[in-house]
């Protein structure tokens, strides 16, 4: 989809970006390191798998500028990593990887109630490389990329805008997972903070209504994205195909 000078591809284990002569990928994915239960549980896709779908697109992981992280949840940074020879490894070698400082922070240290959300193979690799940008707020990464934090579904988590060519697009990560979380008091059993959820939700639906922006969703398989339109004071979905 064109974002006037700017284009981006929505790809099923993340959402992938060129923007100024960077190419920035939005998210990763789940990865593949994976034993058989866990793949049984989470029925998780079979080949080709994200790098493979970047090569197709003719960019192997070392031209990836930028990954952002919206949060450290193991089916958000994935990919960040690959096992090779036993040890794991960033996928993008030239890459600088981002996410909040609190989010790290709180990876290494999680609680009992999210810790099983959390994989220290998908990120401390880049602690060791140096690859990691650590955020204290919000943050553009380059002009018509911003990062917003918003909280609710753990302390740090973010949501990304883009803007070019008088369009917006908003991706909601996790503060709005599916079309059926719309309703304002549909809120993920997963969240730590399900009344800030709430809160952010009643901030950022209204105002991508309102002002046209095209949302793209972090779980949704089968209507990923669309335009949010005010129906009888209640929000619906009006789909949106794009291009994988």
């Amino acid at each position: 989809m064109k974002l006037g000078d700017l284009e981006f591809w929505l790809i099923t284990d993340g959402t992938f970006r060129l923007d100024g002569g960077k190419w920035i990928l939005l998210e990763t994915g789940a990865g593949d390191k994976w034993d058989a239960k866990r793949t049984e549980i989470y029925s998780f896709d079979a080949p080709p798998r994200l790098p493979q779908k970047l090569i197709a697109r003719g960019v192997p992981s070392e031209k990836i500028d930028v990954v952002i992280n919206t949060h450290l949840h193991f089916d958000h940074c994935g990919w960040n990593t690959r096992i090779v020879n036993g040890e794991a490894v960033p996928v993008f070698p030239n890459a600088q990887y981002m996410v909040q400082r609190g989010e790290l922070e709180h990876a290494k240290e999680p609680s009992d109630r999210d810790r099983a959300s959390y994989f220290p193979e998908n990120y401390a690799p880049m602690e060791k490389s140096g690859q990691w940008l650590l955020l204290e707020g919000d943050a553009e990464v380059i002009p018509g990329i911003e990062l917003i934090r918003a909280p609710g579904h753990n302390r740090d988590m973010m949501c990304v805008r883009l803007t070019g060519g008088g369009k917006t697009v908003f991706f909601t990560a996790d503060l709005i997972p599916t079309a059926a979380h719309l309703p304002y008091p549909w809120i993920m059993g997963y969240d730590l903070y399900p009344l800030t959820t709430l809160e952010n939700k009643k901030k950022w639906i209204p105002e991508a209504a309102g002002g046209g922006w095209l949302v793209i969703f972090g779980h949704e398989p089968a209507t990923p994205a669309g335009y949010l339109r005010e129906q009888g004071g209640k929000y619906v979905l009006e789909p949106v195909a794009l291009d994988s």
